[in-house]
This record gives structure tokens, sequence and C-alpha cells, in this order.
């Protein structure tokens, strides 16, 4: 898997590795190598030497640019367009030619918002394409999975002060004239939120001139369009619409993810919701009057417990959207790894083009650092409760009572029993405890007339409900085995969701005689809100190093209702569902209407609106809070705050950006792409510190004693502001804004300078904060501040090369006195040779050995300072391509995915730096004549202690705050042919205060 570069070396556009963080070794194979069948292909996405028509500004001879001016967005009808893409299509063909392959092969060709093509090759064959002369880049495709009643007025958009009536005068008109596009397992359109809107329509004209899509229908069970859903468009290439039986090849939703993200985005208004039989309320879109265009690439898993995508897919559903005309896209996809890719840079792309990007933040809250989708060109949305509160009681027959999530009827008194010691012969004791409906669990015989008790986890929550009412339960208690969201689901039989606490108290008196519990009716009220759900991932960003603020807003998240799909959802047409997922077309929808009111704004002053207008208060007036430990709500957490419909149309002041600024912020976080003539992109535009990037927000994530910000804002309103600013400084940090007052004309920028600086702030530790400006007319600008201060800024890997050298490592200092530098190491890799044939057939979610994978398992000592492993293109033909795969092993065996490395080659690389025990699986994916072939992994521990190799000079200097210092590793009497890894440990003088990992191939 590609990496961020480390210090002192350029590597092109990157995917991060997630890390975790290792001596025997043991070793496991499958079974013994043999040739197998023809060489497998697999999906390749192929960037070639060019830039897409949303970034071309021309160069080519005889055909104009394509990329078109601020506030406008492509015509894929005008001549130069159609010239630039016809030269693109020969482009490709020539790369095709060189490389020696057929256009056969050819699943996508990419031209608007990315310049290539999808191609299904062997891994020689994709080799010789990284190779071949006109080629940018080559990335293995990757799957990826999916991750309202009262929210419009909740978002302040509905009632008579909001912004639907105020700026459009009534919900029926909300969002005319605009396209929010949605990429995701495609639409139900049967369901009354897609129903055609009331015509004559007064935007149609609008429409028409810039809808360029169609609508196809598909091969199963096929779809129609209307002048509400005005195109749907389904891909397959990645081959996932055949995994689930279920399934439709077209356009049309078997999961009810897509169903969902599109009605809530842009479903019509004042629709009837009803979920098994019961009456839920009225639903609408946050856009209601805005057209949907549908891209389907997620498509039910075998177990029908996900929805998974392939990128390669994905790519080209980008490139249709803009190119037929979409002005938002709500994409609520991702993996849980915040990585630079082939998707991130077709968004990055789009909106160049003009198309704003919504996407959801990750549901793997709430562990910092796990946000996804953390560019800035997209908007990150985080998920948060809304004030509407269904609780239930449970009482139980030894006078306890607990309270948690539920709507609907009450039941009991009645038995209790526990789903745990209710399994049916042959039935698996973990599926049993989660009430697993397919196939059945429960036995009928121990279930009947009973409710049951069910653990979170695995299936959905509903599924659980209709596992207990398919063995003849009467009810279900679901408790949460960690802490999690309570969750007011629409279950099969009457149902309360109990937290971590209540659910062990629980479970031990179900495991008594004549065990009883009485589940009471929903009592609905309205809660304190909102807080930050559990689940919704945190920053900050890995990629940027905290630089980034990520997430960006918050919305709604949990139990929102909104379509669904009956196949998979008990025959209901809608579905109460929680996740970021459901936060993201919040988003998408408030942004199509801010784009109705002000076409020409871009996408990132919409979301500078959206951001500078947030709320950072409840509906009681108090700091939003954190679900997780009812602690206030960070930066990291909710990003700028909850979204506010009313205030984003009328922000006073944005902060702008384009393409440049995120080429630049690229750059500084070490992706290098190439520009059209193949050479380094960092070359032409120059590179940005990610915190200097012009973010509505301020954060740096290794503020080494002081650092200085500059901000430039644009006033979109017709009448000049003078804006003076309030700092609330984070604590242990002064703040010093200049100027003290801006004085910004109508329709011009103006910049400032924000310098941080560090008093007593605890070193590691985030502080937050915020910069308001205000001017007279009531505008209020705010940005939030996340700082962490460190007491070094060191550079997280040095690489080396040769038997003796050295390489110096630079450092900036976050505090004055002496700075000791000490190595440990260097220690040389321990080989483990596995005997394989190619195949990809090692499962991430069911990790085993077999014929083409093998494993070696790793026990890291408490104090070792790094620990790897590492697989090296350079031991293997060209063309070889191995995974690796990390996983900590817990109590019982138990292996938890830790760090993975699976790129399209076999220079793969998983670094670890918390003690336990570890199992690498390396799965060799490919080789270029699909023969056997000896996967080397290599295995660093680094102890605490200098192996006689290293040498760290000076071994001490002075140093002052925000000062800049060199410390240079030197190294000698390496063995050739070996590779080694060490540490470099910084101090104070008393303590540890950073530490640079050195990597040394002796050649």
């Amino acid at each position: 898997m590609l990496a961020f570069p480390r210090a002192g070396r350029r590597r092109p556009a990157a995917i991060l590795l997630a890390t975790a963080t290792m001596a025997a070794f043991t070793t496991t194979v499958g079974s013994a190598a043999q040739a197998g069948p023809p060489a497998p292909t697999a999906l390749y996405i192929i960037q070639t030497a060019d830039a897409p028509v949303a970034t071309y500004t021309g160069g080519v001879s005889g055909i104009a640019a394509t990329r078109p001016a601020a506030g406008k967005k492509i015509d894929t009808r005008a001549a130069n367009v159609r010239r630039y893409r016809s030269h693109l299509d020969a482009r490709r063909a020539e790369v095709l030619r060189r490389a020696n392959i057929g256009s056969d092969r050819v699943a996508y060709d990419y031209t608007l918002v990315f310049a290539g093509f999808t191609a299904r090759l062997t891994a020689t064959e994709a080799e010789r394409l990284r190779h071949t002369a006109g080629v940018a880049q080559v990335w293995k495709n990757r799957t990826v999975t999916a991750q309202t009643f009262t929210t419009p007025r909740f978002v302040g958009l509905d009632g008579p002060d909001g912004a639907w009536r105020k700026q459009f005068g009534s919900p029926e008109r909300a969002g005319e004239g605009i396209i929010v596009g949605v990429i995701d397992s495609g639409f139900w359109p049967e369901n009354p939120s897609f129903a055609a809107l009331p015509t004559p329509r007064p935007d149609q004209p609008v429409i028409d001139a810039k809808w360029h899509g169609t609508c196809v229908p598909g091969d199963e069970a096929p779809v129609t369009c209307s002048n509400k859903v005005i195109g749907a468009r389904w891909y397959h290439a990645g081959r996932l619409d055949v995994v689930n039986p279920g399934e439709f090849s077209s356009p049309r939703d078997y999961f009810g993810h897509g169903s969902h993200t599109a009605s809530t985005a842009a479903g019509d208004h004042g629709v009837t919701a009803t979920i098994n039989g019961t009456v839920a309320g009225q639903v609408s879109g946050m856009a209601p009057a805005a057209r949907l265009a549908v891209y389907k690439v997620l498509y039910a898993n075998a177990a029908g417990t996900q929805s998974v995508g392939s990128t390669a897919d994905i790519v080209a559903a980008i490139n249709d959207a803009v190119a037929d005309g979409v002005d938002v896209i709500n994409y609520s996809i991702g993996e849980d790894v915040d990585d630079f890719g082939p998707v991130e840079l077709t968004f990055l792309n789009a909106a160049s083009a003009g198309v704003f990007v919504a996407a959801s933040a990750g549901n793997a809250g709430p562990g910092a650092g796990t946000v996804d989708n953390g560019m800035p060109w997209t908007t990150t949305a985080a998920a948060g409760t809304h004030d509407r509160a269904a609780t239930k009681t449970v009482a139980l027959g030894n006078g306890q009572r607990y309270t948690g999530a539920g709507v609907g009827a009450g039941v009991g008194p009645a038995p209790l029993v526990d789903a745990a010691v209710s399994g049916a012969a042959g039935s698996d004791p973990t599926l049993t405890a989660q009430c697993v409906s397919n196939p059945p669990q429960l036995d009928p015989a121990k279930v009947t007339g009973k409710i049951v008790l069910c653990v979170r986890g695995n299936n959905d929550r509903v599924d659980k409900s209709l596992g207990a009412r398919n063995a003849g339960g009467v009810g279900m208690i679901l408790y949460n085995p960690t802490p999690n969201s309570l969750n007011a689901d629409y279950h099969s039989v009457p149902t309360i969701h109990v937290d971590d606490v209540a659910g062990p108290a629980i479970k031990a008196y179900a495991a008594t005689a004549g065990a009883t519990a009485t589940i009471s009716a929903q009592t609905t009220e309205t809660a304190e809100a909102p807080q930050v759900a559990t689940f919704s991932s945190r920053g900050p960003g890995p990629s940027s190093n905290g630089d980034l603020l990520k997430p960006d807003i918050m919305a709604p998240g949990v139990d929102v209702v909104a379509a669904s799909a009956p196949p998979s959802h008990n025959g209901n047409l809608w579905n109460a569902d929680s996740g970021t997922s459901m936060a993201s077309p919040h988003i998408a929808g408030i942004a199509a209407l801010i784009i109705a009111k002000h076409p020409a704004w871009s996408p990132m002053a919409v979301k500078s609106a959206l951001m500078t207008t947030a709320q950072v208060l409840d509906n009681r007036g108090k700091p939003i809070a954190d679900q997780a430990d009812g602690a206030n709500a960070t930066p990291l957490e909710m990003g700028a705050g909850e979204v506010a419909a009313r205030p984003a149309f009328d922000p006073g002041l944005v902060y702008d950006s384009g393409l440049t600024q995120w080429l630049q912020y690229s750059c500084g976080i070490g992706v290098h792409l190439a520009t059209s003539g193949g050479a380094d992109v960092c070359d032409a535009v120059g590179t940005v510190d990610p915190s200097n990037y012009n973010s509505p927000a301020l954060a740096v994530g290794d503020l080494a004693g002081k650092q200085t910000l500059t901000r430039t804002v644009t006033n979109v309103t017709r009448l000049a502001g003078v804006y003076l600013p309030t700092v609330n400084a984070p604590r242990g940090f002064t703040v010093n804004v200049s100027p003290k007052v801006l004085v910004v004309p109508p329709g011009t920028s103006r910049s400032y300078t924000v310098s941080f600086t560090r008093t007593d702030a605890a070193f590691g530790e985030w502080s937050f904060g915020s910069l308001r400006w205000r001017d007279p007319l009531g505008h209020d600008v705010r940005s939030a501040i996340a700082l962490r201060a460190v007491a070094l800024a060191a550079p997280a890997e040095v690489e080396g090369v040769g038997a003796s050298g050295s390489v110096a490592i630079p450092v900036t200092a976050g505090f004055a006195g002496t700075l000791t530098a000490v190595g440990n190491g260097l220690v040389a890799a321990t080989v483990t040779p596995l005997a394989l044939t190619p195949g990809n057939t090692f499962d991430p979610a069911a990790p085993a050995t077999s014929a083409n994978t093998g494993s070696v398992t790793v026990t890291v000592p408490d104090g070792t300072k790094a620990a790897r492993f590492a697989t090296y293109a350079a031991d293997y033909p060209a063309g070889t391509d191995v995974d690796l795969f990390v996983y900590e092993q817990g109590a019982g065996g138990a292996l938890t995915l830790v760090g993975q490395s699976a790129g399209g080659t076999a220079e793969e690389s998983v670094t670890l730096t918390e003690p336990g025990t570890y199992v690498a699986f390396a799965n060799l994916f490919a080789t270029p004549d699909n023969n056997p072939a000896t996967v080397r992994i290599h295995s660093y521990v680094v102890a605490p202690a200098n192996a006689g190799n290293l040498t760290v000079t000076p071994a001490s200097q002075p140093v002052t705050v925000g000062g800049a210092a060199t410390v240079t590793a030197a190294w000698s009497g390496l063995a050739a042919g070996q590779r080694y890894l060490g540490v470099v440990d910084f101090g104070d003088g008393t303590q540890q205060v950073g530490s640079t990992l050195i990597s040394v191939n002796a050649g």
C-alpha cells in the first residue's frame, strides 16, 4: 500500500496506512505451493498524465481551456469540451497500445473529473502500465462500505421563521433549480418520498438547461424516473451486484441505505411515513423542491448486514454525476481510514468544477483519530442527536427499573430469557446472543411467549427483534456491550434499548429462576440536544496530523426516519436509521438550499457559510455534550458545531479556496500528484503547511512553542463590513490577532493573521477555543480553534541507504533549554519466508491461512520503541502484488484488525508502537507469471537500547521556544542485503519529548 512520504522523500499520490502499534516469531503457512490456473485479474484504476476536463487550462494545440470559470459549471456540450474529451480518449488508447493491453479490458473511461480509466488486469499488466509513458498513477480497486421527521425544524428549516419560508416562501419551493446527486445503494422508486412533483414547475427551464443525464432502468426490477428523480444509473464493474441473491442488477435499492440518504437530502415535503403499521409522522427532505439523480454503487454483502462498493465504480459515478450536471453530491460512504486515493482525487476535481460534496465522517467513534473523508474540498459531517426523545422503561421482577430508548407499545409482564442460552441445536453461540434472524439461531421452545434479551453487534438492531419474533418472542430488551448510542428503532416486537450498565444487570437477573420483565409503552419528550453520537468518528484527522479540523460540522444522525427499501426492511417503505450516513445528507440538502439562493457561490464558500454559522450550544443554552462521556463536546468531535440553516444564508464573510490551494495542501501532507506533462505538481504550485490552508477553522496538531497562521476572508454581502475580533483563547495559550479591525469592501477579500503562543498548555493534549469576527449588522463569523502543544516537532520517519551513512533530522523545539538525542537500534529485520501460490482468497473479516496466505505472530514486550511488519517490492519481480493485514491477538485468540497495507504492489508496511501479541497475514495476491513465490515478511522489534551501529549527534544542544535545530543520525557496519529499523528519542533533559523512526536499506 502506498504511504504518505517520509521526511526527505517524495512519493506519488498516496494512501495513508492504518497504523496501530511488536520477540518471539511463529510462522503458519497454507498447503504446499502448486502452480495455479491462468493469472488472476483484478480491477485497477489508472490515472493518465493529463488534466481532466474540470482542470484543463489549455496547452493542447487547437483545444481551448475547459476548466470552468468561478461560479460556472462544465458544459459537456461545448465544442472545446468535446474536443478535449476526444483528446483524452486518444491518450488512453495510446497508453493501452504502449502497454500492449487490449481496449476490451477497459471497464470505465474517465474524462470529466478524473483523467484515466479502470481496467481488469493481471498484476503484471498493472505493473507494466505503472511504468508506461503517459501514466501518472495506478491504484488497485478497493472495497468501501456505507457509513426526519423533526429534523427540518431542529436544524432551522421548518416553522414560520425557518429558512424554507424566509428564503423561499414555502417548503414546496425550497431548492428549486438544484440537482442533488446521491452516490449510494440506489432508490426505491415507488416510495412516496420520490413521487413526481406537481406541474408545471417554475424551475423547469433551469433544470433542462443544466441536466445532461439519463435514466438507466437496469436489467432486474427496472426503475422509472420522473421530474423528482430525474436520473438513475448503476455501476457493477466491481461485480458486487451478484454477491447477495436478493440484490437488483439495476438502480433499484435493496439495502435501503440509498433511499434513506436521498430522501433525507431532497425527498418530497410532508409525506406520511408508516413503519410496521404505525404512523411515524410527516417526513421531508432538506431541499424538498430539488431534483435527485441517483448513482448506485453499493450492494448488499452476502450476509445482508452491510452495503459495500468498489472505488472503480465510485470514480465512474462521480464522473457521470458531474457530467450530468448535478450541483451537490452526497457521499455517505467510507472505510474509516483517512487517506488520499482515486476517490479523493476525483472529488477534488469535482469541487473544482463547482460541485459541493458532502461526506460522512465514519462510524468508528468514540476513539480519537477515526475520522474518514478528511480532505478539505469535501464537507465532512459528524452525527448528533436531535430533540425528539422516545423513551421506555423496563421493570424487572426483582423490582429493578431501567430507562432506555424505544417507540411503540409495551408488553408484559412476561417471562424473561437471555438469548445467549436460548439457541437452537447447532446454532452459533455468538449469533444466538445477537438474535440473528437468518439463519435462525433462537429455539422457539425456549423463546415463545417470552421477552428476549439480545446483545448489540453484527446484525442490524431491527434484525434482532425480527429474530426474536420469528422464534415466538413477544418482546425484546436490546443492550449495548460497550458504550454506544441508544436508538429508538421500529422493531418487530415491543422493544427497549438499554446501555452497557443496565445490560449486564438485566443479564444477571435473567439467569435466575422465574425471571420476568415488563416493557412500558413509549413516552415522547423533548430531549436536551444535540449531543455528539457515541459512534460518530472523531478527529484529529491522521492525514493532516490534526492540522486540518475534521469533521467539519455536525448534523442529526440518530434515529432519522426516511425512505427505505422493503425487501430488506420487513416490507417497510420507511425506517429509522442512525449513522454519519444519515448526517451527511442533511448537510447536502441544506447546501442545495444555499446554492439555490446563491448560485454564484463556490462549494467552499457554501462550506464556510455552514461552518461559521454553526451552533455550539444545545436547545437549553448549554455547551453541546458528547454522548460518549457526557463532557462538553470539542471541535474534534463536532467540528464547527451543529448545522444551523437560518444564519448560513447570510454569513457575512466566507473562507474561500480553490484548486491551487487544495493542491498546495495536498503537497503539504505529502501527496504529490503529476501535472499533465508528468512533472510533480508541487514544483508548480508550491506547498503550504496544512495549518495554513484557508480553512474556516484554525487547527495546529504539532504546535512547538508558537505559530502564526494566515487566513483570507471574502465579503459576500452588498455592503462594506467592519469586523472586530473576539477571542476565546484555548487553555494554556495566548492568542494575538492582527489587524484589530478588519474592513472588507463588498465582493473583496482581506487577510489577517493569528499568532498562538504556548504558556502552560500540557504537551500532547488538545486545547480548544474560538475566534469570532462580528460587525454592527449582526454577522457573527465564528472559527473553531484546536491546538495541540508539543515539546518537539520532528519528522515521523527518515530513511537512509548503505552499509554506512547519515541523515539529518530537522526539529523545532517547543521549549527553551537543552535538547537531548539518543539512538535505539539499528535492529536488523527478522525475515520469515512463506511459500505461497497467488490468489485473492483472504477475507479481512475472517483472517485465516491458506495456500495464498501465510502468517507470522509477534509478541511485543513492554518498553518496545517500535515494531514493524513489511514487505519490499525490490525482493520480487515487477508485477508481484502482496497485501499485509495485521491483527492484535486477544484473550482466547480473538483477532482484531489494527493495520493493513494492501496496495497494488509488494511494497507494504504496518508500524506498531503498543505492546501486545500481533498476527500479520501476508496474502500473495498475484505474481507476474502466476507461479508460486516465496513471500518474505520483514519483522522488526526495536528494544530501548543502542545496538552499537547507530550514532546520534549532537547528544545535547541548546534550543529556544520555536527555534529550529538539526540532529544527525549516522550508522556504520551494517550487513549488506539487510534492512534495519531504529528510533531516535529526543528529550528535554528530564523526559522524552519526541521520536523519529529511522529505516536503513544497507544495500
